[in-house]
Formats: C-alpha cells, sequence, structure tokens
C-alpha cells in the first residue's frame, strides 16, 4: 500500500513558506530595488576610478583634506544636533505624556517635519536675516546694535537641523516613554524614591534602549544635511558637509564614481557611529527594553 501523498502546499508550510510568508515578498522586492541594488552597485562604481588602480578614489579622497575634512565638519554638526535634539525631547516628552490634549501638542510639534527642510530653510533666511524679525525686534529694544549674524555659517545650519529634527526625536521618545508602565514609578514612589531617583533607577534604564535606537536614527538624518548645508550655511567652506562633496564630484565633476566613493564612505562612517552606539547602549543596560505595559 503506497504512501499518502503531501499536498505540495502542506510541504511547503513544513518549511516556512506558507500564504502569510508570501506577503513578505513585495516589501522584500522593494528592499532590493531601492536599496539594496543601488548600494551594490554604487560600491562596484566605488572601486572603477575614471582613472588609477581600484582604490584611486579613496586614495584621492583621504589624500585631499579638503575632501576628508567633511567629515569631522558632518561630524561636528550632525553629533550636537543629535545630542541636543535628545536631550530637549526626553523632558518635554515626560511633560507631555501627562497633558490632558496631549495630541493637540503632538501635532503642532511635528508641524515642522511636514514642511520639509527647504522650506523651514527658506522661512529661516526670512526670519533671522539682517533685515529678518528676529533682528529686526532685538534692534527695536535696543539690545543689539549690528544684525546678529546667524545665517551662511555654522549656526544658521545647526537651527535648522534642530528644527526640523526635534520632532521626529520627540515623537520616537514619547512613543518608548507610553510603554513604560506608570506602576513602576508609583511603586518606586511608595518605598520612598525621589523623582530624580525614580528616573535614575527604574526609567532611565528602561528607556536606554529606545534613546538609543533614537538616537542612531537622528544622527543618521542629521548627518545626511544637505540643503540645511547648501542654504543655510557656506557651502565651500565652514559647512561644507561630506554629501556637498558627494554632490559636486557626480553634478559638477560628472564623475560618478567619486562621488560613489564618497557616498560609501559616508556610509561606514554612519555605521561605525550607529555600532559604537548601539555597543555602549549593551555596555550600560543588558535588561528588558520595555516596561511591560499593555
Amino acid at each position: 500500500m503506497s504512501a499518502p501523498t503531501i499536498p505540495l502546499s502542506q510541504r511547503l508550510a513544513a518549511r516556512g513558506l506558507d500564504g502569510l510568508t508570501l506577503l513578505v515578498l513585495p516589501a522584500v522586492l522593494f528592499l532590493l530595488l531601492l536599496f539594496i541594488y543601488p548600494f551594490f552597485y554604487g560600491l562596484f562604481l566605488s572601486f572603477n576610478p575614471k582613472a588609477g588602480g581600484t582604490f584611486a578614489n579613496y586614495s584621492r579622497f583621504f589624500s585631499d583634506s579638503f575632501l576628508y575634512g567633511t567629515i569631522a565638519t558632518t561630524l561636528w554638526l550632525a553629533l550636537p544636533v543629535t545630542v541636543l535634539t535628545l536631550v530637549m525631547a526626553v523632558p518635554i516628552a515626560f511633560r507631555v505624556r501627562l497633558m490632558k490634549h496631549q495630541r493637540l501638542l503632538t501635532t503642532i510639534l511635528v508641524i515642522p517635519i511636514t514642511l520639509g527642510t527647504v522650506l523651514v530653510a527658506q522661512g529661516l533666511l526670512n526670519y533671522l536675516g539682517p533685515q529678518g524679525w528676529f533682528n529686526r525686534t532685538l534692534l527695536t529694544l535696543g539690545l543689539i546694535s549690528t544684525p546678529v549674524k546667524l545665517l551662511h555659517n555654522y549656526w544658521g545650519v545647526m537651527i535648522s537641523l534642530v528644527i526640523t529634527g526635534f520632532p521626529f526625536t520627540f515623537l520616537l521618545t514619547l512613543s518608548y516613554l507610553s510603554g513604560v508602565d506608570p506602576a513602576l514609578e508609583q511603586a518606586g514612589a511608595t518605598l520612598g524614591a525621589g523623582p530624580w531617583q525614580r528616573f535614575k533607577h527604574i526609567l532611565l534604564p528602561l528607556l536606554l534602549p529606545g534613546l538609543a535606537i533614537t538616537f542612531c536614527l537622528s544622527f543618521v538624518q542629521a548627518f545626511s544635511v544637505f540643503p540645511s548645508a547648501v542654504l543655510l550655511g557656506a557651502p565651500a567652506g565652514p559647512t561644507r558637509v561630506i554629501s556637498i562633496a558627494a554632490y559636486q564630484a557626480a553634478f559638477e565633476e560628472y564623475d560618478y564614481s567619486m562621488a560613489s566613493a564618497v557616498a560609501m564612505i559616508m556610509g561606514l562612517v554612519q555605521l561605525a557611529i550607529v555600532v559604537a552606539v548601539l555597543a555602549a547602549r549593551g555596555l550600560l543596560y543588558r535588561g528588558p527594553a520595555g516596561g511591560g505595559k499593555g
């Protein structure tokens, strides 16, 4: 007597290939077409320079201070902005989660995200310019004698990045904070712990994994700054970030191989910072990543 034939669908399901698994295919294709393929294609281009050997683009980058200096310039912008937005987001998120009209305030804070970096930069050009409202108000009040220079330098770019990056950081922080069970704080208060002790020993350990992820995402967003550095900074001077170097190589020199190499270096620096932050998070706290709420 022959053994019963197992349907193909059951055999595939036994190997983890069922109808539910197939729903992942569109996302996988999307990832391959828009992220994986461009990355490997760019990596391939970076090792095929217009002239010289395989590593000629990378040698050119690290032998020219005008090029490799963009790494320090970009880090000098991205790291302070990321830390500042995170420091601002944590106390505000603590206050907002207890407010009655939380959704209204959250909506107001999210508005800069919907405007986009270019529109925010254009607004800052009108607001912080020599004849803008900010300087006019200070001059009228007699607080300054000459307009404060906040544009086409480091500060203009930093202000723009803080305005556009803070809502993103705030929303992520608020979501992590909302996941912490309030009963944990109440238990600490019952045992006599003060506000700082409750934050240090209860909330902070629970928030650290989420804050680390928020830091990484905010840093990557700030590190890829381009419109703000061009419109509000000095693209040939103190705010010549690495994305501008990639743009100039691609669309001014028409050297797509060199532009790809700059983009690869940019990604490598971002990856190094992200790995360092996640590794530090593992050293500081190894407990659960959530507070168990819900």
